[in-house]
């Protein structure tokens, strides 16, 4: 296992990967919609240190994507045949990192009965509030 920046050919990559979660799917036109598109992607990993792929067999199958502006991770996703294998920890860790060179205190939100949910737990997010629908915001502060 490798984990390293994303660079803008990863892209369809991070799009194969996030089209293809058991849980919080989204198909390619639902993220569109969203305005999350493959160029507005490599536009976002051109610009700024954003993202991180963890590589198997040269193979990307994992990602993780924060907004650096708005102190966020919005993006951890692991292909599900990769699951179990500690790449969402590595992968949530390298951008917490990054968060926090610029941030005292950093935020993602998720479903509040999510698997995702208790894997941040898992990370020592907290600090839970109640976000937009069945969404939950949790915090974690620079150690």
């Amino acid at each position: 296992m490798k984990i390293r920046p994303a660079n803008p050919a990863d892209v369809p990559a991070l799009f194969h990967i996030r089209t293809s979660v058991r849980e919080n799917h989204l198909s390619c036109q639902q993220l569109a919609g969203l305005g999350i598109t493959e160029a507005s992607i490599a536009e976002m990993i051109s610009s700024a240190p954003c993202a991180w792929v963890a590589i198997v067999d040269d193979q990307v199958v994992a990602f993780s994507m924060i907004d650096i502006a708005e102190a966020s991770l919005f993006a951890a996703f692991v292909l599900p045949s990769y699951e179990g294998m500690g790449l969402g920890a590595e992968l949530v860790h390298a951008a917490e990192e990054e968060l926090f060179r610029h941030h005292r205190e950093i935020w993602l939100e998720t479903a509040a009965e999510s698997r995702a949910a208790g894997f941040y737990r898992h990370l020592e997010w907290g600090n839970e509030s109640k976000a937009e629908g069945d969404q939950i915001r949790l915090t974690k502060t620079r150690p």
